[in-house]
């Protein structure tokens, strides 16, 4: 993983610190020969950088300067141009899929500085179009786990894990003054959790924990990070990603009905190494003990539209449902313009809503690899495709899923410098893209 940009404060180091101890997310574009799709965002896969650049192709249009000519139709161009600009101008994708889900957007970043919540300009699109919002990064226990704090813990007689709110009170802050809600991302997950929360004596060469003691570590950390936010932000997280990315068919443990994930890449993934395949159900039994009652408990996972992890899926979900520990299935969407066939993603959605659960687009994200009109076109009929099967599957188009959200991972194109990710709704200079304009298209039509 690369060495994040240090946080000023003593806080701020401490938590980068927990970061970079982790492994790196597991790459399935290589394991998986049914997908091209990447596990996660580079967002998750790096605690520098958010999403995997693109290569970016620039294309230059002369102007009227440059050639020194005016026509008449290129002024005619110019009004049909801005007439139709005009027409999306009020659009509002919140107020659009009302009747349909929710419309969430990525608060991306990953450090305090480099976050969007610095940029005025994006957070105020944000809050314009979405009334819900996703941490792409500071809300991972990497950023949250105090190290230092931990040891302390220990050698004081308690033992439970230390915790800091520095990299997500000022965006919790914000929802709460600007009337957002939020989905919690995530409590449990392999990638981004530092190794030494699993060891003995929080040290990253102590030897593993016991079960025991792994399951007393999970339920204070679940217990103190919900009772914060519960009390210092009440009402605005109003679902979480419980377990995030549990299921892997190919290092399924072969006595784990759900295809429980074993490994990350060559590494173990200490979850399964320390309490076994029953972490995904503690972390839910914990996560239902101490949420509010209102409180919706999701389990999220990419490629959910491959037929192996679809069952396995369907499985762990299966069992949380009957005893009462999930509401809802969370679909990442890291989606090209080839792939996945949206009949894959029909045939995962219909096997999901068997289980009468909620279901969520949770990290939609079409990129395209080179950024011309005629790919920028192509992303936006992708975009029209994912949203029309959206609108018919969900019961209020007559379809059997109950949707009841869908949050793009991010707002606008290299939204800071070094940001390569072309998979947005508005470009860099804020103005909606072909395929925000698809997207409305597909909205007023319903």
């Amino acid at each position: 993983m690369k060495k994040a940009k240090l946080l000023s404060g003593i806080i701020a180091l401490s938590l980068l610190a927990g970061c970079g101890s982790n492994p790196p997310a597991a790459d399935t574009s290589s394991s998986e020969s049914t997908s091209v799709e990447s596990t996660v965002s580079a967002e998750e896969n790096s605690s520098v950088d958010t999403e995997q650049s693109a290569s970016v192709e620039e294309e230059v249009t002369p102007t009227e300067e440059d050639n020194g000519t005016t026509s008449v139709s290129s002024e005619e161009d110019n009004d049909d141009t801005s007439a139709a600009d005009d027409e999306y101008a009020d659009a509002v994708l919140k107020d659009l899929s009302a009747d349909y889900f929710t419309f969430g957007v990525g608060i991306n970043g990953s450090t305090l500085e480099n976050q969007t919540l610095n940029i005025p300009e994006y957070m105020e699109l944000a809050k314009e179009q979405f009334n819900s919002c996703t941490m792409t990064n500071l809300m991972k226990s990497c950023y949250i786990l105090d190290q230092a704090g931990s040891i302390e813990s220990l050698n004081s007689g308690n033992g439970e894990p230390a915790l800091s709110f520095a990299s997500i009170d000022p965006t919790l802050k914000w929802c709460s003054e600007n009337g957002l809600k939020m989905r919690g991302h995530t409590l449990v997950w392999h990638t981004q959790a530092p190794e030494w929360f699993f060891r003995e004596g929080y040290v990253d060469d102590g030897e593993y924990v016991d079960k025991d003691t792994m399951l007393m570590r999970m339920e204070s950390y679940i217990k103190q990070l919900l009772t914060h936010v519960q009390e210092e932000y009440p009402g605005v997280i109003y679902c979480w990603d419980v377990v995030n990315e549990a299921v892997d068919p190919d290092s399924a443990d072969p006595d784990s009905p759900f295809k429980c994930r074993t490994k990350i890449e060559n590494a173990p993934n200490p979850w399964f190494e320390t309490i076994g395949q029953d972490y995904v159900e503690m972390a839910f039994t914990y996560a239902r003990k101490y949420a509010d009652s209102d409180v919706k408990l999701f389990y999220n996972d990419y490629n959910t539209y491959q037929a192996p992890k679809t069952e396995g899926i369907y499985t762990l979900c299966e069992s949380l449902n009957e005893k009462g520990l999930i509401d809802g299935i969370g679909m990442q969407g890291y989606w090209g313009i080839d792939y996945p066939p949206i009949k894959d993603i029909r045939t995962a959605i219909e096997k999901f809503s068997e289980l009468g659960l909620e279901i969520q687009v949770t990290e939609l994200s079409v990129g395209v690899d080179k950024e011309n009109d005629d790919m920028f076109q192509k992303q936006a009929d992708k975009y029209e495709e994912i949203f029309n099967l959206l609108c018919d599957m969900d019961t209020q188009g007559g379809g059997p899923a109950n949707i009841t959200n869908v949050t793009v991972f991010g707002l606008v194109d290299h939204y800071r410098e070094g940001d390569g990710t072309n998979s947005r709704l508005f470009d860099e200079n804020y103005s909606p893209k072909p395929a925000f304009k698809k997207i409305v298209d597909v909205l007023k039509s319903r």
